[in-house]
């Protein structure tokens, strides 16, 4: 079935018609990783580097005005992209890391101390475990996990009332598992956070490119995002935060532009959001984002959702179909996005992905920078394709006919 968008990408037209032996026929499954971009994403960087590329917010020329603009212009886009109640509450960070860093070193450091939790769950990205874990080691708080079901991924009611208590002072969950698929319920847990006076936290990195995401109805605190996983450039993000509790955070950086005044002795900090973004902004990858977060609403989150779910049901319903396949979190593909993490019997992870990259496929092996989950699970390492929608039925049939060979490849006489 043709895919109409893949025109839309010079990384698949080059392989679709005019590839280098290299790249021939690639099929390109690890989106989780890092998405494709689209020629608009590209040609509005090159359109601000080429005719509005001047320092943002500093000078009082035409030039430099018309790029504050763009970057605020890209402020803007994200914000309605997420349902932010203003523009000023989105602050552009590198990437979801630095967001999930700046919301610890800011709030974290200076609002909590010995006693007080931090409740995460067992699936986080190391990037919502390790910032928490230096603010439990320098404040003394404690890291509290949210246990899912080790076959179907779901965090229970119980487990969610028996963790967030009145010691919680931060949740900071991930919306979808970069690993299971998972969708967590978030405005489930956001509510039980807020009832005991948490901060409540939600990493958006897998959530944001394949659904549609409404931070005010999940009424979450902060939500972090990062470009380069909905098709735009990498080395940008941005981290959601309700206005009133910015205005009240430290800088997480300091220098220039987030400064209003400075004397020999002493700062003050400029306005909300400028004071989080010191020095010169990465206002060309803004600019990157705001195009790709235009580009993939023209298509519409719930056509891409729903695109994830046809191909995942392909996948997983073929995958059933060969030995000594098994599945890392629920088999129900409907529950898991286009994220599909397995292991084959036999056959180390780093395997599998080479013996598919000698094939030209392309999907992602090792602990997913996810390692509590994998210790949990008792499982070190696993194989992952994740889907999206510029994948095509055929790239996912032309996969399972490679898959189904992997243990006879390894020596394996099934």
């Amino acid at each position: 079935m043709e895919n109409k968008y893949r025109k839309d990408f010079p990384f698949f037209k080059a392989i679709d018609e005019h590839s280098s032996e290299e790249n021939k026929d690639l099929v390109y499954f690890d989106t989780a990783a890092t998405a494709q971009r689209p020629f608009i994403v590209l040609n509005a960087m090159t359109h601000f580097y080429a005719t509005e590329n001047a320092n943002p917010l500093r000078g009082l020329y035409s030039l430099s005005e018309r790029a504050t603009m763009a970057y605020e212009n890209a402020r803007e886009t994200v914000a309605r992209f997420i349902n932010a109640n203003e523009a000023a509450e989105i602050v552009f960070t590198r990437n979801s890391s630095e967001s999930l860093n700046l919301v610890a070193y800011s709030w974290g450091l200076n609002k909590l101390k010995e006693g007080d939790e931090i409740c995460v769950s067992i699936m986080e990205h190391h990037s919502n475990i390790v910032p928490w874990q230096m603010v439990a080691q320098k404040t003394g708080a404690k890291l509290v996990f949210l246990e899912c079901d080790k076959e179907s991924g779901i965090i229970s009611d119980k487990e969610i009332e028996a963790k967030i208590t009145n010691r919680t002072k931060i949740v900071s969950i991930v919306h979808v598992s970069n690993v299971l698929g998972v969708t967590n319920p978030v405005k489930k847990i956001g509510q039980a956070a807020h009832a005991v006076g948490a901060i409540f936290i939600v990493d958006g990195a897998q959530s944001a490119p394949h659904m549609k995401v409404d931070v005010q109805d999940i009424n979450a605190d902060f939500f972090a995002i990062s470009a380069h996983k909905l098709c735009g450039p990498m080395g940008v993000g941005a981290l959601y935060g309700k206005r009133a509790l910015l205005e009240e955070m430290d800088p997480f950086l300091r220098g220039g532009e987030m400064i209003e005044y400075v004397t020999r002795e002493k700062a003050t900090w400029a306005e909300v959001p400028h004071k989080f973004e010191a020095g010169t902004v990465s206002a060309g990858d803004a600019v990157g984002m705001a195009a790709a977060i235009r580009y993939i609403q023209s298509i519409g989150l719930e056509n891409i959702e729903n695109h994830d779910k046809v191909l995942a049901s392909r996948l997983m319903n073929g995958m059933k179909n060969i030995p000594h396949i098994n599945f890392v979190g629920p088999e129900d593909p409907l529950k898991r996005g286009g994220i599909v993490t397995f292991t084959i019997d036999g056959v180390h992870p780093h395997d599998i992905a080479t013996l598919l990259s000698d094939e030209h496929i392309a999907i992602r092996a090792g602990h997913h920078c996810a390692q509590p989950l994998g210790q949990y699970l008792g499982i070190q390492s696993s194989a992952r394709a994740s889907l999206y929608f510029y994948n095509t039925e055929e790239e996912v049939d032309f996969f399972l006919e490679k898959l189904a060979k992997v243990r006879s490849w390894s020596g394996y006489k099934d």
